[in-house]
């Protein structure tokens, strides 16, 4: 599969699943867009990384996914660049855990703005410039959590459930012009966020996945360049468990 020449931006795309996902992009020939909030060193060495390995124009931009004003900014950037945009990757999110009892609003609300809110903001400011491309994808990291739902997760899995609301009504408002929106769900992707998990929690989520074994960062990237290839044309409105068989 090859997607030389066009340009891709994901968010939250220095570390974790988001570097994973630039990094196979970029092997396929993708022009690469790193979005970050935190970490501008961490960003720009893995653009440059890139753009050495892989001969593709990359570039690390700062931008507030949960900002209406810095998302649009952070668009405007990437046509000002690049001139054009294929492939919207809406990876960036965090977590703020707590039982409801516990949980105060500013926890709930950082987590809806960030990993909800992020994505439409996000999507709003692309959507005109990708339906313009003539090759349009936009793939939304959701989670099984917002499938299933997790204790001590309420803001989490909300906001998850609800980028999979977005990805559906989405895929359906930009067909007519060939855009395609899907969404993946990983399940225990081994990550800095996970690895700081206790053992003991490790230990039992262990147990529920069918592969005995916890996934990659590189699983999900792997999935996104399908999605992001011309193989998944027709293709749209679907979220994609990937997740060793954790929700069978």
């Amino acid at each position: 599969m090859s997607l030389k020449n066009k340009v891709a931006l994901i968010t939250g795309g220095s570390t974790g699943i988001g570097k994973a996902i630039a990094t196979k992009l970029a092997s396929m020939g993708v022009d690469i867009v790193i979005n970050y909030f935190v970490g501008p060193e961490e960003a720009n060495q893995v653009a440059l990384e890139l753009a050495q390995k892989y001969n593709v124009k990359t570039k690390a931009l700062h931008a507030d996914v949960s900002n209406f004003e810095s998302s649009s900014n952070l668009i405007d950037e990437v046509l000002k660049e690049f001139g054009t945009l294929n492939i919207v990757v809406n990876n960036a999110g965090i977590t703020d855990d707590a039982l409801i009892l516990r949980m105060n609003e500013n926890q709930f609300d950082r987590v809806i703005n960030t990993n909800l809110k992020g994505v439409f903001n996000i999507s709003k400011h692309s959507a005109r410039p990708l339906l313009k491309s003539g090759y349009g994808r936009i793939i939304n990291i959701a989670s099984v959590i917002g499938e299933y739902g997790n204790v001590g997760q309420v803001n989490y899995a909300a906001a998850k459930a609800g980028v999979i609301g977005i990805t559906k009504t989405l895929a359906k408002e930009l067909a007519s012009r060939k855009v395609t929106v899907n969404a993946i769900a990983p399940g225990f992707i081994e990550t800095q966020m996970t690895k700081n998990l206790p053992e003991q929690v490790r230990a039992e989520m262990l147990k529920y996945i069918a592969l005995g074994s916890y996934g990659q960062p590189e699983d999900i990237a792997n999935v996104v360049a399908f999605l992001a290839s011309e193989e998944a044309s027709y293709i749209t409105g679907v979220v994609i468990d990937v997740d060793g068989g954790l929700t069978i």
